[in-house]
């Protein structure tokens, strides 16, 4: 069913805001005016302006008229932006254990009393020293990947691990199919690259494979990005059927396989992952920054045997080697059991969480997986997630819409909440308040 034309009109003027062709301070013609301008009801026009100032992009003054906002500094969930100390932020994840503080106490104490704490002070190679590889390689190993010191490479957090992938194997132009609803971060990378994202819509617990399909018969795809265990933001994880069945297109029309897995730890008793079902056009990205820190930019890839020498100039390019004393530290913990542990209490925690969300939002339409760190909330059609962002913000809550994730021309009015940077208490107070403020612009 097609939008009432009062929202494509504020959609529009909303775009050209955002796009910087209507400057701050600018003063838009009288509701009066508009009206007449764009053959609306005076009430639509005022109706239009209403709607645009409960999303903070204009404001009314008496007397005066109404004239375009400066905004604030949101990241639209793409750039992680300083929020004063008192505001509650659910729009990036940064989960964290008790104790995790002591843990690094103690791993910064054993590190100082090595022996070989000067090499730590030297250049490394690329893709990390043999034993930290065949570490790494241990570790994936565990996620049922062949992994072997060969096809393993260390960088600096899953985001490197994908802007290393697109940069190193694809062509500026290349088509790579994504979902619709993507990590925002591969967007950059593709930004980065050059590259042409084409959208793919969901069918239930996965991108529509007939979509994907038809879309090789017609352009010359590249690449397929996917998240088939806990997908964010939608928190899907796909059956061994539909990752067989992508495996299939992806070898008929020879197309690299980029498979996120940077929550694919939250996710117990997952299907095999697309680099163990085609190991020979997979790359397998993740890291310990969700299942550790966020601070702790330790990531990795698997890959191809062939692919490494491209990937690890890659990473030369980008950053020479991550940074040795975070490896060693990662490496340590990997070998003693640690980031085991860890994963084991955010598996844990996770669920914890998201039991809270079903308790206090079971009003609300939810999507999400019962054991992720993130819920995506569609919003009724005449809700707008910039207003509902917007009255969130002045409770002191950050959140974000679906713009960052959007890879098509819709964008869906949705909200998406992280839920694992802040204590239970807060969490509840603030999923509370997410509730009201949705219900009050419910009508």
């Amino acid at each position: 069913m097609p939008e009432p034309r009062y929202k494509q009109m504020v959609d529009r003027l909303a775009a050209d805001i955002r796009a910087g062709r209507l400057r701050p301070g600018t003063r838009l013609p009288t509701h009066r005016d508009l009206a007449s301008r764009e053959g609306l009801a005076l009430v639509t026009a005022t109706r239009v302006y209403a709607e645009l100032q409960a999303m903070g992009l204009v404001s009314g003054e008496t007397g005066r008229g109404t004239f375009v906002k400066e905004q604030l500094p949101r990241g639209e969930g793409i750039d992680l932006h300083a929020w004063s100390a008192d505001t509650v932020d659910l729009s990036f994840n940064n989960p964290s254990s008790p104790g995790q503080t002591d843990l690094l106490r103690t791993a910064l104490r054993q590190l100082a009393a090595a022996g070989d704490l000067e090499s730590l002070l030297r250049y490394q190679p690329h893709g990390g020293r043999e034993y930290e590889r065949a570490t790494a390689a241990r570790h994936l190993a565990s996620r049922g990947l062949a992994a072997t010191v060969e096809t393993t490479l260390l960088v600096s957090g899953a985001q490197h691990g994908l802007t290393t992938t697109a940069l190193a194997l694809l062509e500026p132009g290349d088509v790579v199919a994504v979902d619709a609803l993507t990590y925002p971060g591969f967007k950059l990378a593709a930004e980065a690259g050059r590259l042409e994202l084409a959208p793919i819509p969901a069918a239930g617990h996965g991108p529509d494979l007939d979509a994907l399909a038809a879309l090789c018969k017609r352009r010359r795809v590249r690449a397929v990005y996917a998240m088939p265990t806990l997908h964010n933001p939608l928190g899907w994880v796909m059956s061994v059927s539909r990752r067989r069945e992508l495996v299939a297109i992806a070898r008929h029309h020879g197309l690299v396989l980029i498979e996120d897995a940077a929550y694919a730890f939250l996710a117990e008793g997952a299907p095999p992952p697309l680099a163990s079902l085609a190991p020979e056009t997979t790359v397998y990205v993740s890291s310990l920054s969700k299942s550790v820190a966020t601070g702790l930019r330790v990531g990795f890839i698997h890959a191809p045997r062939e692919w490494a020498p491209k990937l690890e100039r890659t990473i030369r390019a980008t950053t020479w080697n991550t940074p040795a004393v975070m490896t060693a530290i990662a490496c340590g913990w990997m070998e003693d059991g640690t980031v085991a542990r860890l994963e084991h209490d955010k598996r844990r925690d996770a669920t914890m969480r998201q039991e809270l969300v079903v308790e206090v939002l079971r009003r609300l339409k939810r999507i999400s997986h019962p054991a992720s760190y993130f819920v995506w909330l569609p919003l009724a059609q005449e809700v707008r997630a910039d207003a509902i962002a917007m009255a969130v913000m002045r409770e002191g809550i950050a959140v974000s819409t679906a713009l960052p994730f959007s890879t098509s021309a819709h964008v869906p009015h949705a909200i998406r909440l992280a839920i694992g940077s802040v204590d239970m208490v807060t969490l509840r107070r603030s999923l509370e308040t997410v509730a009201k403020v949705i219900a009050d612009q419910t009508y």
